[in-house]
């Protein structure tokens, strides 16, 4: 009986130094798996030796948990590679065009649109147009005071049609007739933009277009 206490006492060292001392997150790895193995086997007792049966399942256990851990660890490369991939992908699209796939705005109850539309080249004179669902013209807007100018634009829109009349809200189309510099016809639209800048927010990639940050899967076009 003396034997026997010594060493279950000893069994319980050896298994309380190697989770302590080898695994101190009290999670079981393989190696840690192995060692209380290899301590139970010495530690048995020599009249009741351990059933073949038991180290073969606990041997198949040991194999799970070694597959579970390497499968883990492919996923694990796996997320950090798709992760360089797509931070490559954002900054690879800086200077192209990106389009919002729209070129709709919003127009809320009793409050203004505001909006920016990306001018190319450099204004001499054109027209602003905003339309509804239907095609039909509600506002237009002479570019007179926009004489000389490019690149990103902003607008502010009142709400109201030609005859100063507020429309109902909802969602107006936006888009531009101009002559540049060099007397060419030019046109343009609301929701196409050049890729300014690329931030990134908590891992995220968010683009620049003109004065905001979105995210990628906002843009349903680069060109």
């Amino acid at each position: 009986m003396a034997t026997t206490a010594t060493t279950n006492t000893t069994y319980t060292n050896a298994s309380t130094t190697a989770t302590a001392g080898i695994n101190p997150g009290s999670v079981l790895d393989k190696d840690s798996f192995m060692k209380l193995l290899l301590v139970e086997l010495q530690h048995q007792d020599p009249t009741e030796p351990m059933d073949s049966d038991k180290i073969l399942t606990q041997t198949s256990q040991l194999a799970t948990l070694e597959s579970a851990e390497n499968t883990n660890k492919a996923l694990s490369d796996l997320a950090t590679q798709l992760s360089a991939s797509r931070d490559f992908a954002a900054v690879s699209v800086i200077g192209k065009m990106a389009s919002l796939g729209s070129n709709a705005v919003t127009l809320e109850k009793d409050k203004t649109a505001k909006f920016e539309v990306y001018f190319q080249e450099e204004i001499k004179t054109g027209t602003l147009t905003i339309t509804d669902k239907d095609d039909k013209v509600i506002k237009t807007v002479s570019l007179a005071d926009q004489a000389g100018k490019k690149g990103v634009l902003a607008f502010e829109w009142d709400g109201t049609n030609n005859d100063n009349v507020a429309v109902a809200a909802g969602y107006y189309s936006v888009k531009a007739d101009y002559v540049d510099s060099d007397n060419g016809a030019q046109s343009t639209q609301f929701g196409i933009y050049p890729v300014e800048s690329v931030r990134y927010e908590e891992g995220t990639p968010l683009i620049k277009l003109g004065s905001s940050y979105v995210p990628m899967e906002y843009i349903v076009e680069f060109f």
